[in-house]
C-alpha cells in the first residue's frame, strides 16, 4: 500500500509540473555517450577497466558457453549432449548452422569486450599515476588478446592448418567504436596477423605488470600474461617458447597445487564422497586467472549445462571413464565410473552454481611445460618427467620413471577435461573426431571443426568472407 501511494504521490506532481518541464522532457534520442564525457578522469577509466573483466563474466563467453560449445564440437565419444537446446546439438553433431545464435552471440558478445578494451586504452593517459597507467593498459590488453586468441582459433582455421599468412582469421579492431558511424565494415585479418597482434600485446603486457602492478585482487598478472603466452605458442608449435612462458607463469611460489585436485571445483576430501550441494568454489593457490562469480555478479553457465543439479544436459561416457587407472584421484570428479542405461554419470566440476571459473591454473602450466619440453627436448624449469609425476603424485597415483609423448597428452586430456581445451588440442595434435549419427571419421581439419562467421555479421559487413564449407 505505501508503494502505491507514493506512485500515486509522484504521478500527481508529475502531472502538476508537466507544462512547466515540458521542454525538459523533450530530450533528443542518442545512440551515444561521448567521449569527453563518459571518461574525464581515473576513476572514470578505472570502472571502465572493472567494466572490461565484467564483459568476460558473460554466458557467451567465459561464463560458460564458449568452452561448452568447444568441447561439443571437438567431441568423439567423451561426453554426450542429451538435453534439447538445438545450438548445443548442432555442436555435437558437427553441423553447426550460420543461423546459429549462440555461435552469432559469442561473436557479438567477444567484439563488446575488445571495443570496452579499446575504450581503456585510448584513455590511459587520464589515469593519476605511472604505475595505473601500466597496470591498465597491461590488464586491458592482457583481456584483449584472451578474448582474440580464442576468436581466432575458433572462427578461423588452425595453426597447423595450411598457412597461417593466408588463412583468414577474424578482424582486428583496435580502436574503440564510439558511434554506429565508427562501424567500418572490416575484413577479416589473417591468422598471422591476429597471432602477431596477440604476441605483441601479451609480450608488451606482461612487461607492464611487472612494472605496475594488477590493479584489483581479481585483475590479471603478468603470471597470467606469460601463461597465456604459454597457450598461444604451444598452439603453434614453438616448444621452446611455450615452455619458457609455462615456467614464468609460475615462477612464484605463491602458486602451488592444491593438495587435491577437487579443490579447484569447491570440493574437498570429506564432502566429494557425500551429496553436498555447493553454492561458491573460491579462488585457490593453483589459480592463476579465473573468472569471478557471484550471485549478484555473472552466471556460470557450466554449471547450468554439466551439473547434476541442474539441468543434467551432459553424460560423462564409458571412453574418458576407463582413462582412469586405479586409485586415481580425480575420478571422484565424476558421479559414477559406471555408468548405465538408468545411472548416467556426470561431471562435479561444475556443482558450484556460484563457483568461479578457473580458466588458468598451476596444472595447466605443468603440463604445458612438461610437453613442450620434452618436445623441445629442453628441459627448462624442470623435465618433463618430474612436472608429470608433480600431476600424477597429487592424483593419488605411482610416479612414472619414463615418460612418453602419450602419457603427457593422456595426463592434459584427464586434468583439463570439459574446460574447454579440446578443440585446440585436438587440432594442434592433428586428432579425428566422429560423427555422433553415423560414426563417420571427421579429421581434425574439416571445417566442420570450425565455427561458421554469423549469419548476421555477413549481411551486415559485405567485406567478411564466410567460411568454407558454409
Amino acid at each position: 500500500m505505501k508503494k502505491i501511494v507514493l506512485g500515486l504521490l509522484t504521478a500527481t506532481l508529475l502531472l502538476g509540473s508537466l507544462e512547466s518541464c515540458n521542454n525538459k522532457l523533450n530530450v533528443q534520442p542518442v545512440s551515444t555517450i561521448d567521449s569527453a564525457t563518459a571518461f574525464t578522469n581515473s576513476s572514470d577509466v578505472l570502472a571502465a577497466l572493472v567494466g572490461c573483466y565484467t564483459g568476460l563474466q558473460s554466458v557467451d563467453l567465459y561464463g560458460g558457453y564458449l568452452q561448452f560449445l568447444t568441447d561439443l564440437l571437438a567431441d568423439n565419444g567423451d561426453e554426450s549432449f542429451v538435453g534439447t537446446f538445438t545450438q548445443p546439438q548442432e555442436a555435437q553433431r558437427k553441423a553447426l548452422l550460420i543461423t546459429n545464435s549462440q555461435v552469432s552471440a559469442t561473436w557479438l558478445r567477444a567484439y563488446d569486450v575488445i571495443n570496452r578494451t579499446n575504450n581503456v586504452l585510448a584513455n590511459i593517459g587520464k589515469l593519476d599515476t605511472p604505475n595505473q597507467r601500466a597496470s591498465a593498459e597491461g590488464e586491458a590488453k592482457f583481456i584483449r588478446s584472451l578474448v582474440y586468441f580464442d576468436l581466432v582459433r575458433t572462427y578461423g582455421k588452425a595453426w597447423n592448418d595450411g598457412t597461417p599468412a593466408s588463412n583468414l582469421g577474424v578482424p582486428l579492431v583496435l580502436t574503440p567504436t564510439l558511434t554506429v558511424a565508427d562501424a567500418v565494415p572490416v575484413p577479416r585479418n589473417t591468422v598471422a596477423e591476429v597471432y602477431a597482434q596477440v604476441i605483441t600485446d601479451l609480450t608488451t603486457a606482461e612487461a607492464l605488470l611487472t612494472t605496475g602492478g594488477s590493479l584489483n585482487p581479481f585483475s590479471a598478472t603478468r603470471y597470467a600474461c606469460a601463461g597465456l603466452l604459454a597457450r598461444v605458442y604451444l598452439q603453434q608449435g614453438n616448444y621452446a617458447a611455450a615452455a619458457a612462458a609455462a615456467n614464468r607463469a609460475i615462477n612464484d611460489k605463491s602458486f602451488v597445487l592444491n593438495g587435491f585436485y577437487g579443490t579447484n571445483f569447491g570440493y574437498n576430501t570429506s564432502n566429494i564422497t557425500t551429496n553436498v550441494v555447493l553454492t561458491t568454489s573460491i579462488n585457490t593457490s593453483e589459480d592463476i586467472f579465473t573468472i569471478q562469480l557471484t550471485a549478484q555478479s555473472g552466471t556460470n553457465q557450466l554449471y547450468t549445462f554439466y551439473s547434476r543439479n541442474s539441468r543434467a544436459d551432459v553424460n560423462v561416457q564409458p571412453q574418458f571413464l576407463n582413462l582412469f587407472e586405479t586409485g586415481d584421484t580425480r575420478a571422484s570428479l565424476n558421479t559414477t565410473l559406471t555408468p548405465t542405461a538408468a545411472v548416467a554419470s556426470y561431471t562435479r566440476k561444475y556443482d558450484a552454481q556460484y563457483g568461479n571459473i578457473k580458466l588458468m591454473r598451476v596444472d595447466e602450466m605443468l603440463l604445458t611445460r612438461a610437453e613442450a619440453n620434452f618436445r623441445a627436448g629442453t628441459t627448462t624449469g624442470a623435465t618433463p618427467l618430474a612436472d608429470i609425476n608433480a600431476i600424477r603424485t597429487r592424483a593419488g597415483l605411482s610416479a612414472l620413471t619414463t615418460v612418453t609423448l602419450a602419457q603427457i597428452l593422456k595426463e592434459r586430456r584427464i586434468e583439463l577435461a570439459f574446460e574447454g581445451f579440446r578443440l585446440a588440442d585436438l587440432k594442434r595434435n592433428q586428432e579425428s573426431t566422429v560423427d555422433p549419427l553415423t560414426g563417420a571419421v571427421i579429421p581434425w581439419n574439416s571445417p566442420r571443426l570450425v565455427f561458421p562467421i554469423p549469419f548476421r555479421e555477413i549481411n551486415a559487413n559485405a567485406n567478411l568472407k564466410q567460411n568454407d564449407g558454409y
